[in-house]
């Protein structure tokens, strides 16, 4: 893992270095990383970019649900219960806007995730660390650990679009491969 950003990751936080697609490599964008932390039944993501200033900001709206976010810098969490064949995806735009996914199985099934509380998205700025940061609560998966992936697309100012993941499978780009997902998020603790 890898140090990307100025300053100390949060206490408790597990940091993962994510690489480029060998096929689609960032042009000004040197590192990605994510600071995670499980904090009961939620998890607190730190989605940080070394070259932040090239990267393509959409505008700041009103943190709502919204599709497409991938179709421009979007930073991306996946969970599954180990040997199920369904799992989760969640995105997160610099504009504060989200989505999350329930899918029956690899691409298949999908539907909105009900969510008991939407998430709290932040945007960095020129001054901060990290380029979105996002507070996700997960009462509505499973309780036990689950294998994750995180990715992120990152646009940069010039139009070259690079994605980034903890792996990557054969072939082109594809986040929701379970080969992506290498790391497991533990279960909750609970006092």
């Amino acid at each position: 893992m890898t140090d990307l950003a100025p300053g100390t990751p949060r206490s408790g936080a597990t940091r993962y270095a994510l690489v480029p697609h060998p096929d689609r490599p960032a042009n000004a964008v040197e590192a990605v990383g994510v600071d995670v932390v499980r904090d009961g039944d939620a998890v607190v993501l730190t989605f940080t970019v070394a070259g932040y200033e090239h990267v393509v900001l959409p505008d700041w709206v009103a943190s709502t649900r919204a599709d497409d976010l991938w179709k421009t810098t979007c930073c991306e969490l996946f969970l599954a219960a180990p040997d199920a064949a369904g799992y989760f995806e969640f995105n997160y735009a610099p504009s504060t806007q989200w989505a999350a996914y329930r899918f029956e199985s690899y691409r298949a099934g999908q539907q909105n995730l009900s969510l008991s509380a939407d998430p709290h998205v932040d945007r960095g700025d020129d001054n901060s660390a990290y380029l979105v940061e996002v507070d996700q609560s997960l009462a509505d998966l499973p309780g036990g650990p689950l294998q994750m992936g995180l990715s992120a697309v990152v646009e940069e100012t010039d139009g070259t679009k690079s994605y980034w993941a903890l792996a990557h499978a054969d072939g082109p780009p594809d986040f929701h491969n379970r080969d992506c997902f290498i790391a497991t998020l533990p279960a909750p603790e609970h006092p």
